[in-house]
Parts: C-alpha cells; structure tokens; sequence
C-alpha cells in the first residue's frame, strides 16, 4: 500500500510538471522531482527539504560542490553528479541557443553568448572570443581564472591566444560572481591597454563585455567608453 501511494505520488507530480512547468513549483518540489531519476525507492521529498536547509536555497545547492552534496543525509555519488549536471547542461543549452543565428559583430549577439558561457560560473573567469574577419567563431577559450572577487587579466596569455587561433578580433568577457555587471576602474585601464597592444598586432579588441547575474554590460556599447574600441586599427 505505501508503495502504491509513494509512486502514485511521483506520478501526480510529473504530471503536474507536464501541465505547468515548474513555474509554480516550490524549491524543494523542483528538487524532489530531479531526484526521482536518481533515488528510485525513496522518499526525495524528504532529501529535498535537507538539500534547502543545508544550502540555502534551490541556486546555492545547484551551485554546491560534489564533496559537500554527499554530506547531506540520502545524497549519493549518483545524486550529487545528477544535482551538478543540471547547470552544465543548461550551460551548454544557453551556449547552443545563442549560436543559433550567431552575429559575431552584434554587442547584444556576443553579450548573450558570454552570459551562457558565465551561467553557474561561481568564480571569477575571463574568457576570449576569438574571431576571424567575417565574424566568425574561431573559438572561445578559457585565459584566466580566480576567486569570487577577483581575477587577474593577463594580457601575454590574451595575446598567445589570439595568435593560436589566427584571430583578426576578439571580444574579452568576464564575470563578477558576487557584483554588477559594472566595470571597475582596472577593468577601464586594462582594456585600454590591451586594445593598444592587440591594434599594434593587426588585431582587433572589438568589445569587453561583464556578465553578473544573468546580465550584462558592453563597454563598446557604452558612450563614455567606446573610443577605446573605434579607435583605427589596421
């Protein structure tokens, strides 16, 4: 009987997703219905609560590491790589969504790739978009990654892999974890700088663009520092 009730239970909750999405599911449904494909014979609404408690919140358990998922009570290997996969694969969703159609020289097409590229980022990282003279993408690489704070911006390791890919323009990103979309004065100086050093290589430094929260911010796109990019190159 109380196996009976148990799945009558997961499948009324399945189908309710069916009909509504998840829009109006609580944190701790959203997570007990993930948890049906990991924990067969288990009452996940239970490990749930636990995953909420222990975290925080539905983001801050996506966000946790495999090491301090398995020390929640009912947790497994199984179920902390399940919990991790589902931001990578939206990562990766996100990043195939904005592809489609992909305008290399659009701040707003570039904007919403590096955002997909940011999403579940919970450290600071700078990623270069490598690009050839037609926009298009050569390849986006990884140059630098730091804490929650800060991140140092090499511009040696920018350059290197500019030239690895044969770029004619790149577009610099990075992310402030725990900040705004906002950049800092550094930010401001070193892009100068770097926009200097890629022109005198016959490259061109197209847009530096801050992801924080989902959101964005094209200093190419803004008036107060746009000369930095309009500057001739070639």
């Amino acid at each position: 009987m109380e196996k009976g009730l148990h799945e009558g239970h997961r499948d009324r909750l399945r189908q309710r997703f069916l009909r509504e999405g998840l829009d109006q599911f609580e944190p701790h449904n959203v997570l007990e219905l993930l948890l049906f494909y990991a924990i067969p014979r288990q009452d996940t609404n239970e490990i749930a609560h636990r995953l909420i408690e222990a975290f925080g919140s539905l983001s801050a358990v996506f966000d946790a590491s495999v090491e301090d998922l398995t020390r929640v009570g009912g947790v497994g290997m199984n179920t902390a790589v399940l919990i991790k996969l589902m931001p990578a694969v939206n990562r990766r969703y996100l990043e195939d969504r904005a592809l489609r159609g992909f305008d290399a020289f659009s701040s707003h097409a570039c904007g919403e790739l590096l955002v997909s590229k940011f999403n579940g980022v919970t450290v600071e990282r700078v990623l270069l978009l490598c690009m050839d003279n037609r926009g298009r993408v050569l390849h986006c690489a990884v140059v630098s990654e730091g804490t929650q704070s800060m991140v140092d911006i090499s511009n040696r390791r920018i350059v290197e892999t500019a030239l690895r890919y044969n770029a004619s323009c790149v577009v610099l990103g990075h992310n402030h974890p725990n900040g705004v979309p906002a950049p800092s004065q550094s930010d401001v100086e070193t892009t100068r700088a770097l926009a200097r050093l890629l022109r005198s290589m016959d490259i061109r430094l197209y847009d530096h663009i801050i992801v924080a929260d989902g959101e964005y911010f094209s200093m190419a796109d803004c008036e107060k520092f746009s000369l930095i990019f309009a500057e001739p190159y070639w």
